[in-house]
């Protein structure tokens, strides 16, 4: 459908909106997006308040909103408008009331936010709906006229679920920020465990999916992990004691065990917590507690991810649910990577509905399957990390040395502790050098071994780094320091400066026999700018520290009419400004990939005017450090303070390096092991290929690719030093519809 189509398609159409059944972090920023979407579409929209049941009670129970009505809701937990595990839509006696109710508002139209079962009522209700109208007017409750108004009952599903169960897509709305929760709760945990040297066993939720137990496990840095989809063979509790006393003998003072609240054995019995507990304390005779961590995991502010893909997922949802035609089917809008995908609904629940059973069945590697290639990819690391095949490599093993090169990105040091450990663990002699470069020059390496990384799991890079890209004039001193070490093969983590250094080398490598190894560049850049890679590891980090700060400054000016122009980091790149800006609920966002002009100024200028004069009391906007050489920040800011007079107050803010800083998010942790772990894959198939390739790694979707870094300059553009093309512009459209809502 062309954007002239859609100028026009929810003209005279009536949508309503509801979340049902449990709530996750994200709702709101979905109910924002698809209130705004469907306004700017010309729409009419209804929230439905308590899920279902507010379509059966009527009344107070469906209400009309307006664009203002969910201008700060982005930020807040839960749903603002209410969800319920309606029993009353269960009955065909509910089902028709609620037809009939919505019938009174003209609303044929439903954007529905809720797992399985609330998806599945959804349906049922839509199967129905030509079939209860047709009840209502035989018992004179509607008309003909109405009946013909309104033939079909067009829908599409979001799911709102923190379990990340359905099967079809790759993260639900929620789950992300549930990780979030678990992850600090295990990362605070693991400092009171460690100065009594005591071991914990953490529960997390999870009935039927293992994935907040599996992900938070490996993001956490924990021991051992209990997932319902994997379920431990007999023997289990002692080769889990066993696991926790390596790490002990390693030089661990904690031991940390995850439990899925879904966990079971190969005989279908229930792992409890409590279980686990007794079990460690039978074999080990330490001191263990449990910590249930419950319904804090739903709840608390949503992150940068389950704000700017909720609002993603909910511009969708309107969209189609409003161009939707007679005959069209109703579907689910999900993500696979960061594509948005359409499911059939009933497929998608037939499909999620079918793991219990599979697992129940013991075909845990069909249900394995169903979760995703990466769930089971993550759960083979995981146990690489747990119950390694080897952690001391023989005289004749390969030797791959670590090094760090450009800006700190948070996760680097999950990268390093995960590549030596997964390195010990196939085999390999892992070295570290220090200080990127530089220190690679002055011959800095040594060996490092499983207990050396232990704690690598937070912040900073202990390898060290510099932003120093090596010269032509300077690589004879590389070279030496590679033969002396006898390296054999070179993980290079880091931003552009690395991949230039690695570039190099690989240009020169005629001129130096020890150049010729294999060579696998890590994207890790908070700009997020590499080639050959959706993501970088620390952008999301980056994202949630400027969403957290956005939220403050917002905070900060609620009391006053204030307008604020924030400044991220990003160079050339606008990823931070775009994606932190449709975080943070920013009206506008100034990209170097779009530029200023001095007519984009005057008409914003006009636009907040008249927003201000119309009752607006918060202005927010964004800009990218680089945006415009002349148009600077401070520029902005001073426009705006004299063509607002009196209408607002002006306020810059500048983030810095704030944004490099602080504990990698949960995201960056498992992508971080995920890219290294395809990193030594690559060097042990060069080794066994006999290849000597640069090559860089890199998320595309829902996969890790390789790219021959002599494909460099067709995807990078040099001049910018950023990609060429870049998947986040295509939100554009989206930052538009929930952004420019004049009051």
């Amino acid at each position: 459908m062309s954007d002239i189509d859609l100028d026009l398609v929810g003209v005279g159409k009536k949508l309503g909106i509801l979340t049902s059944g449990g709530d996750a972090q994200g709702m709101n920023a979905a109910v924002r997006a698809v209130v705004r979407t469907a306004l700017s579409l010309g729409a009419e929209v209804f929230a439905c308040y308590e899920g279902f049941q507010g379509m059966i009670d009527g009344g107070a129970g469906i209400r009309k909103l307006a664009g203002e009505d969910v201008g700060r809701i982005l930020n807040l937990g839960g749903t603002v408008i209410g969800t319920f595990r309606s029993k009353d839509f269960r009955e065909r006696s509910g089902r028709i009331r609620a037809a009939e109710n919505l019938l009174k508002h003209g609303i044929d139209r439903l954007v529905v936010i809720g797992g399985d079962g609330s998806l599945s009522g959804l349906n049922e209700f839509a199967q129905e709906w030509p079939e209860l109208l047709r009840q209502l007017a035989d018992e004179g409750k509607i008309t003909a006229a109405t009946v013909e108004a309104h033939p079909q009952l067009y829908f599409a599903g979001l799911v709102g679920s923190i379990d990340n169960d359905l099967v079809g897509t790759d993260m639900t709305i929620g789950a992300d920020s549930a990780l979030h929760r678990i992850v600090d709760a295990i990362d605070a945990l693991s400092s009171t465990a460690a100065s009594h040297q005591r071991a914990f066993v953490i529960e997390v939720m999870g009935r039927h999916c293992g994935y907040l137990a599996l992900m938070s496990a490996i993001a956490g840095g924990c021991d051992y992990v209990l997932i319902p989809e994997d379920p431990p063979e007999p023997g289990w509790e002692e080769r889990m004691c066993e696991a926790l006393m390596k790490g002990r003998a390693g030089g661990r003072r904690d031991s940390m065990v995850v439990v899925a609240e879904g966990a079971i054995d190969r005989d279908g019995r229930p792992i409890t917590s409590a279980y686990v507990r007794e079990a460690i304390e039978r074999h080990t005779s330490e001191d263990v507690r449990v910590t249930i961590l419950g319904h804090v995991q739903r709840g608390g502010t949503p992150s940068a991810y389950d704000r700017w893909a909720s609002t993603w997922l909910g511009y969708e949802a309107a969209r189609d649910t409003l161009a939707a035609e007679p005959g069209s089917t109703g579907q689910v809008v999900g993500f696979c990577g960061n594509e948005i995908v359409r499911v059939p609904l009933m497929e998608a629940v037939a499909n999620t509905r079918s793991v219990p059973k599979l697992i129940a069945d013991g075909d845990y590697a069909e249900a394995l399957r169903l979760r995703g290639g990466s769930f089971a990819e993550m759960s083979g690391v995981l146990a690489e990390l747990v119950e390694p095949a080897k952690v001391a490599a023989g005289e004749a093993a390969k030797r791959v040395a670590i090094i760090h090169a450009g800006g700190l990105a948070p996760g680097m040091n999950v990268a390093a502790r995960a590549a030596v450990r997964l390195g010990a663990s196939r085999g390999l002699t892992m070295l570290g050098v220090e200080d990127g470069f530089v220190g690679l020059a002055e011959g800095r390496v040594h060996e490092l071994n499983w207990a050396d990384v232990e704690g690598w799991i937070t912040s900073g890079a202990e390898l060290g780094l510099r932003r120093t890209v090596p010269r032509v004039e300077g690589l004879y001193a590389l070279s030496r320091t590679l033969e002396e070490h006898k390296v054999d093969a070179l993980l290079v983590i880091g931003g552009w400066n690395a991949y230039q250094g690695a570039c190099l080398m690989h240009q020169e490598k005629s001129r130096y026999p020890s150049f010729q190894i294999p060579v696998v560049c890590v994207p890790a850049s908070i700009d997020n700018n590499l080639p050959g890679s959706d993501l970088a590891i620390g952008a999301d980090t980056a994202l949630n520290v400027i969403a957290e700060a956005i939220d403050r400054i917002k905070t900060s000016g609620s009391a006053a009419t204030r307008a604020f122009v924030v400044e991220t980091m990003g160079r050339y790149c606008g990823y931070l400004a775009a994606m932190g800006g449709l975080s943070g609920g920013a009206e506008r966002i100034y990209l170097h990939e779009e530029g200023i002009t001095l007519a984009d100024l005057e008409r914003d200028v006009r636009w907040m005017n008249d927003s201000f004069r119309s009752g607006r009391k918060l202005f927010l906007a964004v800009r990218n450090e680089t945006a415009n050489r002349l148009y600077t920040t401070d520029f902005i800011v001073r426009l705006l303070e004299e063509e607002g007079g009196e209408l607002y107050d002006v306020r810059q803010a500048i983030l810095g390096h704030v944004q490099e800083g602080g504990d990698p998010s949960p995201f960056d942790r498992l992508l971080a092991t995920r890219l290294v772990s395809r990193a030594l894959q690559e060097c042990l198939a060069q080794f066994e290929s006999g290849q000597a390739e640069t090559v860089y790694l890199g998320l595309r979707q829902t996969k890790i690719t390789r790219t021959p870094m002599s494909r460099l300059t067709e995807e990078f553009d040099l001049e910018f030093q950023r990609p060429k093309q870049q998947w986040w512009m295509q939100l554009r459209p989206v930052i538009q519809a929930v952004s420019d809502q004049p009051l």
